[in-house]
């Protein structure tokens, strides 16, 4: 082997281990308190990961500003009683700018005296199964910024109401927020889970759901709706007047009053729906039927399916009990009498028989003669 191969094998064998052994090292440090997280997030580079390796307790807010994911491997970090941070920013995980994209995953999040996450100003928040609970002011906060729900539960948020997702627009912001669904939300409350603020900086805001999304986010002309997957409505909150909501397709909410039972759902809004989608949605007894849909609790105006929706509309289905009949009863049918002639096999077989026996009869009676005689 010449001079010049070795020296190239030489200086491949050194780049390889000035690249690796770094790489090794930092990804070898156990994410385990809130000093080693803290080291973590400044250490990492642009897209990479930190994994963590037990619970962890923080006293003040952590602000993001590169692109980075945190998979809590299951674990809890939790909001310290003693917080220390006296900032105006006092929430849990902020992700800061067009810079900060901030993915969290397998991950609980808990107690804060503000949100547990944040997306500000141009910032972005993933969230893949994330559970958050606990936050004094709410859950997730879209300040501006971006936040994509895969996977989250939220508890409860909020001091005297529920605050689950929030949308917001400080007053330094410069970005509107939006709110992208992308797979599940659940929420232990069904009030305000979504909450436009009512503030004088926020003016518009932009609501989008992925083909492939289960729970949808919707708008009507003056709520924000919360949806299953069949479009049944789970939670809603007033949009406040001087705000719109920017959306690809808006809904109106159908309402249908079954006798005691209200069933809603949402449908797009200047399109028309059917009888059929209508009673999709109702869940009826065995012995219940529906005998039409009307405009009125009094059912006296049919309603018309071939109008468009586009408003929210309330729909009356009469519903009737279907009287159970008894069984009638069944007699037994007589047995039918066997009137064929008896002149097949088994009439000759029975004389066949007879014979014989008359035949023996004579016979013995002729020899018992001849004996006497």
């Amino acid at each position: 082997m010449n001079k010049t191969i070795k020296f190239i094998i030489f200086f491949i064998a050194i780049f390889a281990i000035s690249f690796f052994i770094p790489n090794f090292t930092k990804a070898a440090t156990p994410v385990t308190d809130e000093s080693s997280l803290l080291s973590a997030i400044s250490s990492v580079g642009d897209g990479e990961t930190i994994t963590l390796q037990n619970n962890i307790t923080v006293k003040a807010p952590i602000v993001i500003q590169k692109q980075i994911t945190i998979d809590g491997n299951g674990y809890t970090i939790t909001g310290a009683s003693d917080w220390t941070s006296t900032s105006g920013n006092q929430t849990m995980f902020t992700a800061q700018f067009a810079a900060g994209k901030l993915t969290l995953k397998n991950i609980n999040l808990q107690n804060g005296p503000k949100y547990g996450v944040q997306a500000y100003d141009g910032g972005t928040v993933i969230l893949n199964n994330v559970s958050i609970t606990g936050f004094k002011y709410g859950g997730v906060l879209a300040n501006g910024g971006n936040v994509e729900v895969i996977d989250l539960h939220l508890g409860y948020n909020g001091t005297g109401a529920n605050n689950g997702i929030e949308i917001a627009k400080g007053a330094a912001a410069t970005n509107n927020p939006t709110l992208t669904m992308n797979g599940v939300l659940t929420s232990d409350s069904t009030e305000n889970v979504v909450r436009v603020a009512e503030n004088d900086s926020l003016t518009e805001f932009t609501i989008t759901n992925t083909p492939d999304t289960t729970n949808k986010i919707v708008l009507t002309d003056d709520k924000v709706v919360l949806t299953d997957q069949y479009n049944n409505v789970i939670a809603e909150t007033v949009v406040p007047d001087k705000v719109t909501g920017n959306t690809d397709q808006k809904k109106v909410i159908v309402t249908v009053m079954a006798n005691e039972r209200e069933i809603r759902f949402t449908a797009n809004e200047g399109t028309m729906i059917t009888a059929d989608l209508v009673s999709s949605h109702i869940v009826l007894e065995d012995n219940e039927k529906i005998d039409g849909y009307y405009t009125d609790a009094n059912y006296t105006t049919e309603f018309n399916f071939n109008d468009s929706l586009n408003t929210d509309t309330t729909i009356y289905a009469k519903i009737s009990i279907v009287e159970a009949t008894a069984p009638e009863e069944t007699k037994p049918e007589p047995e039918e009498k066997d009137e064929t002639p008896k002149t097949g096999i088994e009439n000759y077989l029975g004389l066949a028989v007879l014979a014989i026996l008359l035949s023996s009869v004579v016979m013995i009676s002729m020899k018992n003669k001849n004996i006497k005689g």
